[in-house]
């Protein structure tokens, strides 16, 4: 299976990043997660560092284009095979980065995208 990396996640219940990660784990994807705040959402640690995971298949980003900007060599240095900008996160700038590092992206929902069978 896809191993997924939330960046942007958080404990809030209300957030999309944690509605993802529960329903990411609840369809049996591994994953992992980055965040502000260090803690457990459906049991997926949270860490605060950029840590260096392996195997990341998808990097599924809940950071607005200004705070992805800290993120793009650790998202490069991961060569994951597709990164998924969830609405508000678009960023023209990285699509240009992700192409020349010939990794695909796309804008597009993660939860839509789970609930199609498109993920």
């Amino acid at each position: 299976m896809k191993k997924s990396l939330v960046i942007g996640a958080s404990l809030n219940t209300s957030r999309y990043s944690y509605m993802a990660i529960n329903r990411l784990v609840d369809k049996g994807h591994p994953v992992v997660a980055v965040g502000l705040r260090e803690g457990i959402v459906a049991g997926v640690s949270i860490k605060k560092e950029k840590e260096l995971f392996q195997k990341i298949d998808i990097v599924i980003l809940y950071l607005n284009a200004k705070r992805q900007v800290d993120y793009y060599q650790y998202i490069l240095s991961l060569k994951p095979n597709r990164v998924i900008f969830n609405p508000g996160t678009e960023n023209p700038e990285f699509y240009r980065i992700l192409d020349k590092n010939k990794i695909s992206y796309e804008a597009a929902c993660t939860l839509v995208l789970l609930s199609t069978g498109q993920y």
